[in-house]
């Protein structure tokens, strides 16, 4: 058993059993044992790959979408760029060169990283040094500076607490983490209350079978209405990337990877990846009623296709040995297509009242 198994006993033992949200948080945020402040994740020695790593191209594509977001918000100087888990730093280091061709943006852009783990600032600081741009990091949103914004969000979503409730025979009831009979073991178990059945979507309350289970994300939520708000206020646009589901659904989409496979979700706090597909139903509703538009969510090849890196694709090609055409042909249908990531994969734009629906986000 992981060494955060001990803490997490320690607490239900004292308190009785804790929320999902609770377990995430301390599998992926403890400060000594979670998952994401005491290792790097990332790539093939890690537990899993992001599309910034499977391609250049889809860092570039992003930076080419905030270049041209910049230019639509009339150049402002100074923005703020902001990414929200920039994991290794990869995707911010390839958009910063596509962004710099456009003139003037690298005077203007003033570059923030929202990062947790001492790991992942180390290996961020290194991808950042060619691009003559150092972030200020910062541990939340709320302390990135005032002034207009461009936040861009790849796979930050899905890693954020969520909480579970379980359809019962009388109503709905939220699903907790226990100890097993021997206390040697984490278990699922519900609550000896019912839930506020107004965290249920409507079309879900009485629909849903038995036994059927709805994620609620007010992590996501909280991190969605400030990110909005701040766009109203100040301008600018947010982009969000995440695997997910357009409506409200029902169903457990908790899952754990280690070692890019998938494992038990309770055997080893700390030693994996938690994630859960994210609702993009239900951040679009907190976007709208803190008074931002919504553009989307499209599937993520649609939207790399509009942005043009099938030509990007093409133009690497022109100077690429046979092997390396493979790979590139390889990278691109890898997040492009639908039966890989360029389906499940969905990207989100939030923009101010009547900033428009440009191309990429139709």
């Amino acid at each position: 058993m992981s060494d955060l198994f001990d803490i997490i006993k320690a607490e239900i033992q004292s308190d009785g059993p804790i929320t999902v949200a609770r377990y995430m948080e301390l599998a992926l945020a403890h400060p000594e044992h979670g998952y994401y402040m005491k290792q790097d994740p990332f790539g093939e020695e890690g537990d899993f790959t992001t599309a910034p790593e499977i391609s250049q191209m889809f860092g570039e594509m992003i930076g080419l979408w905030t270049a041209v977001v910049w230019q639509a918000m009339g150049q402002p100087d100074p923005l703020n760029l902001v990414e929200m888990g920039p994991g290794r730093g990869t995707l911010m280091a390839d958009a910063l060169r596509a962004a710099y061709a456009m003139e003037d943006f690298d005077d203007a852009a003033r570059l923030w990283l929202i990062e947790t783990s001492p790991a992942l600032r180390a290996k961020q600081k290194v991808a950042m040094t060619p691009s003559l741009m150092m972030p200020a990091w910062r541990d939340r949103f709320e302390d990135v500076g005032s002034g207009p914004l461009v936040v861009i969000g790849n796979e930050f979503f899905d890693a954020l607490p969520i909480r579970q409730y379980e359809r019962v025979e009388d109503g709905w009831r939220e699903r907790l983490v226990g100890l097993n009979t021997a206390g040697d073991a984490l278990t699922f178990t519900i609550s000896s209350e019912l839930a506020d059945s107004s965290l249920i979507p409507e079309d879900l309350r009485d629909a849903t079978e038995t036994g059927g289970i709805f994620e609620h994300q007010p992590a996501a939520c909280a991190v969605m209405r400030q990110v909005a708000a701040r766009i109203v206020e100040h301008g600018g646009a947010a982009l969000f990337i995440d695997y997910g589901h357009g409506e409200h659904g029902v169903g457990d989409t908790l899952q754990a990877v280690q070692n890019h496979e998938f494992s038990d979700v309770l055997a080893n706090p700390g030693d994996a990846d938690l994630t859960a597909h994210v609702d993009f139903q239900q951040l679009s509703e907190v976007a709208r009623e803190a008074g931002a538009e919504v553009l989307g969510p499209v599937p993520q090849g649609a939207f790399l296709e509009r942005l043009g890196m099938r030509q990007r694709a093409d133009m690497l090609m022109m100077n690429a040995s046979e092997e390396q055409m493979a790979e590139i042909d390889a990278a691109y249908a890898r997040l492009t297509d639908s039966e890989q990531m360029g389906a499940l994969f969905k990207v989100i734009a939030v923009v101010p009242p009547g900033f428009g629906v440009p191309p990429w986000a139709g």
